[in-house]
């Protein structure tokens, strides 16, 4: 059993920390709502006041936040890196930059606590059922020694390399594909409206058809819904598309189809909708097509 604070209990940190209770790990989390700690504690959890109060004595501190601003708030300016004992294993969840997830492990290597980059992958469905994706950089010994946590949230894990900021370089190649699968989705779906097609025959004949892929049949739902819930909003690929494009950048690769896809995330977060579930890009398409 490992003790994990872990700090982020959104829609996919709420789950994976729920799984970690599951497979016999003592679990303190932290979130800045008090509802999520109300409901781990009613699991067999525990909470806390703070991210550092979280970590004194933890194995693992586990951050499961939105971006690298807000693991460097926990970690440094919230005081959770030094709190965690020395030689504790700092768990780096999010999708953030390549680079700064370097030099973010450089700085807690420095302190004497160890780090690993293991973005994940497999939205709120795959965090309930445990079945996410771990693309996890770090050397061999510590994914060992991590495997029982890891394990706990991930159904498949992947030992992508040794350093830090490799695991989050698979991950943005993931959500280039994520982002615009989700786009091509909704352009297709708004094209069966504007030509007269049944939206939900469409989506029935698409889905099982050599077009199908799994955003379309998992996302393609909650498109014909005018208010769904929310599962990753549209301000994540927002930021998502946009480390895309900043890693094209850095490695001068050609990225148009990340680009455009998002533009339509983009326009839509602008009109006031970045909280909606991302399906809900496909209002961009209609606005486009006049509906």
């Amino acid at each position: 059993m490992n003790k994990v604070a872990f700090v982020g209990l959104g829609a996919m940190g709420m789950p994976m920390a729920l799984n970690l209770l599951k497979t016999g790990h003592s679990v303190i989390g932290f979130d800045l709502r008090s509802e999520p700690m109300e409901a781990l504690v009613k699991a067999g959890g525990s909470s806390t006041t703070s991210a550092a109060d979280a970590a004194k004595e933890a194995d693992v501190l586990m951050l499961m936040v939105v971006n690298a601003a807000q693991a460097r708030a926990v970690l440094f300016d919230g005081g959770a890196l030094n709190a965690l004992p020395e030689g504790g294993i700092v768990l780096l969840t999010a999708t953030c930059p390549p680079i700064e997830v370097s030099v973010i492990a450089h700085e807690v290597e420095a302190a004497g606590r160890r780090f690993v980059d293991a973005p994940v992958s497999g939205g709120t469905a795959g965090a309930k059922a445990g079945s996410l994706s771990m693309m996890v950089a770090c050397s061999d010994a510590l994914f060992a020694e991590l495997g029982p946590v890891l394990s706990g949230v991930g159904g498949k894990l992947f030992h992508v390399g040794q350093k830090a900021g490799q695991g989050s370089a698979v991950k943005v190649v993931n959500q280039l594909l994520c982002g615009v699968h989700i786009a091509a989705a909704a352009e297709a779906l708004a094209l069966a409206k504007q030509v007269g097609v049944e939206p939900a025959m469409a989506l029935e004949i698409l889905g099982g058809s050599a077009a199908a892929s799994w955003m379309l049949n998992d996302r393609g739902p909650r498109m014909l819904e005018a208010e769904p819930e929310v599962t990753s909003a549209i301000d994540i690929f927002v930021k998502d598309l946009g480390l895309v494009l900043e890693a094209g950048r850095g490695a001068k690769a050609a990225t148009p189809l990340a680009a455009v896809a998002h533009q339509f995330f983009l326009s839509t977060s602008g009109r006031g909708d970045g909280l909606v579930d991302d399906s809900q890009v496909i209002r961009a398409y209609d606005l486009l097509n006049g509906v």
